[in-house]
């Protein structure tokens, strides 16, 4: 069985690179976990935050990089069921694929998408029934396990992944936590009761999984790396280790997510808010930075 280290070396060595520059515009969301719109749906609550974002994003030009667990398939055995609940996210996610501007990585809940048969099979096309034939979705699609971000200038690298090459069990035996989750923490899921496996749900694992994503960063000259799975948001000051997380998009009521442009990077935060006549509205917050990319070492 692979070590963790060995798990992300192979993953770094595999990722797929990406060129940008301080014109580039990127904005990463993970761990969207996008269910069937019923009760055990946690992303249900923030379809219309996430759906206003990713709208914001695509009209601003940038390029939306998913790192990992954005389709639910422990709880959902096809992405059919998942695609009908929120087709209004995948008809727009098939716009950003259109103009080259969209990556999407795999994570435990969606390793089924790192087989490339299952993705043709699933996400080449759907089944329209306005016309009553089958259209293009994400012709043509690869889903990596690693992306790359390399500086065409100075040469820094972003390493971008999932991050559960750190989590022993929701990586080696992800089909074993799939059933688990399937059978029995889907229906508890629904009575308010988690499961006690995930890093989202357990302190202690989000810690241990923590330590060694930051063993492995440091390994590798402390090069920026950018994560998601354990859902909790992570920002670091400049003279710290190079560990970002960009949080989660099934908060209760908010979503956060990271944006890289002009050469920084940012933490930031979608949520709905009052105005003071009463009008709710879908609202940005920025919540750390941002912050040159040169000035974290490394890369």
């Amino acid at each position: 069985m692979l070590s963790s280290k060995k798990r992300l070396d192979r993953a770094y060595k595999e990722a797929k690179i990406i060129d940008f520059d301080n014109t580039s515009k990127f904005v990463l969301f993970s761990d969207v976990h996008r269910g069937d719109n019923s009760f055990a749906d946690d992303f249900a609550n923030n379809a219309n935050t996430y759906f206003h974002a990713l709208k914001h994003y695509y009209a601003e030009g940038f390029t939306y990089i998913e790192l990992g667990d954005g389709d639910e398939l422990w709880e959902h055995r096809n992405f059919k069921t998942i695609f009908e609940a929120h087709k209004h996210v995948y008809l727009l996610l098939k716009e950003f694929h259109k103009n080259n501007r969209l990556q999407i990585l795999y994570g435990n809940h969606d390793m089924a998408y790192k087989d490339p048969d299952y993705v043709k099979k699933h996400l080449s096309t759907y089944f329209e029934p306005i016309t009553g034939k089958k259209e293009a979705l994400f012709t043509d699609i690869t889903i990596n396990e690693a992306l790359i971000l390399k500086h065409t200038e100075n040469h820094q690298e972003l390493f971008l992944t999932h991050g559960h090459q750190a989590d022993w069990w929701n990586y080696t035996f992800w089909k074993w936590s799939r059933f688990l989750v399937r059978v029995l923490w889907k229906p508890l899921n629904v009575m308010g009761i988690s499961n006690p496996t995930s890093p989202a749900k357990n302190r202690m694992e989000l810690m241990r999984i923590e330590k060694l994503l930051k063993h492995w960063i440091i390994s590798k000259n402390n090069m920026v790396t950018i994560v998601g799975h354990t859902h909790r948001p992570r920002f670091p000051e400049t003279d710290d280790i190079a560990f970002f997380n960009d949080g989660s998009c099934v908060f209760p009521r908010s979503i956060t997510g990271i944006e890289i442009e002009n050469g920084e990077i940012a933490l930031i935060k979608w949520q709905i808010a009052t105005t003071d006549d009463g009008t709710l509205k879908v609202v940005r917050v920025l919540l750390e930075g941002p912050r040159k990319l040169l000035d974290y070492e490394g890369g």
